[in-house]
Parts: C-alpha cells; structure tokens; sequence
C-alpha cells in the first residue's frame, strides 16, 4: 500500500539571536510533514503492516525534503527526530505503526548513517495540533547540546481520518549550548550512545 497525501509542508527555523546574543553560524532545522489518509481510522484492524510500509515510504520522501529545505548534503545533517499525530477516528498504534518498524532505515539512508534512535512522539489530535518533534543528535545520543525539539503545525491536520507525520533534521544543536557532556568533536559514533 502506498500513502495517500493530501498535502506536504516543510517548514525551516533558523535562529540568528538568543538572549541578545549573536548565535554564529545561526542553528538551523527543517521538518517535513505529510498528511496522509488513514486507510485504518474507525476500524480495529489486527494486521497494521501497510501502515510499516507506508513509514519506510514516508521516511525517506520526508527526510530528503528536509535536508533539501536545508540546502545541505545528508551527510551533513547532525540531528533527527520523528512524530505523527493521528487524527480522532485513529489509534496510537497506527502512528507507531508508520514511525518504529521501518521508517528510521531510509531516513538513515538519507543521512549517510545515523548509529543513535530516532527520538520520536505520537499523539491522537485534531486540527491544527502541534507536533513536538524531539530531537537528538544522529550518531551518538550523549551528546547534550543536540537534546532539542521542533514545533510544527499544520492549521488544517490532522483530519478525523487522516495521520501527521513529520520527520525533523537540523545542521546543528540548540544554540548557544553550555550544559556540558560530550562534544561534536568526541564523537566516535560506533554505538549510538558515544
């Protein structure tokens, strides 16, 4: 089964300025959000694989269009993270579904590598509800200056029978970071964790 997508939204912050202070180079994220029929809302179905796959589809169109919106090579992408929303007819599992067995392997792909999980969130909403996106730093999850997040919004989704689902990259941690634990620079990114 092959998503149906009623609309494609990419959205990218870049912050020049926090506290007062010059953030140089500026941070930078992009996400891109698909709003996608559900094909399982109103029903309890016991075989959820079509949404599996609609997720390894979703996870390398979206992760391609957000490192696009950011004008970098894959490789280049430092952070990632994951979210959908399920509208009101959907169950938590579909999210779950399109984000967890196979949607991390293409958004990997994408980025040239990615040894860490892929933070993720799910929830069930409506129209116009906030997808916080958390993220984490690609290789090597201790890294404390990439723990960060992403809002997104889309003011007409997720519909009663629809599913929101984001994939958020950025070319950079939080700005201005200064709360200790491992550097960029001490990386090995052989475990995930380091």
């Amino acid at each position: 089964m092959s998503a149906v997508i009623r609309k494609i939204v990419t959205v990218v912050e870049e912050t020049l300025m926090e506290m007062g202070q010059n953030v140089t180079p500026p941070t930078r994220r992009a996400a891109a959000i698909a709003v996608i029929e559900n094909p399982f809302a109103g029903q309890y179905v016991e075989d959820l694989s079509p949404l599996v796959a609609i997720g390894e589809e979703l996870g390398e169109l979206l992760a391609k269009r957000a490192v696009a919106a950011l004008g970098i090579e894959g490789s280049k992408a430092q952070s990632y993270g994951k979210a959908a929303a399920v509208g009101e007819n959907g169950e938590l599992e579909h999210a779950a579904a399109i984000l967890h067995p196979k949607m991390g392997a293409p958004v990997r792909k994408v980025l040239g590598k990615g040894a860490a999980l892929i933070p993720s969130s799910k929830k069930r909403s409506g129209p116009g509800t906030t997808l916080d996106i958390p993220l984490g730093h690609k290789d090597a999850a201790f890294v404390r200056s990439h723990f960060d997040g992403m809002e997104v919004q889309i003011n007409d989704a997720p519909r009663a029978n629809e599913i929101m689902v984001a994939v958020a990259v950025t070319d950079s941690g939080r700005p201005l970071p200064r709360v200790g634990g491992l550097k960029l620079s001490e990386i090995k990114g052989e475990d995930g964790l380091r």
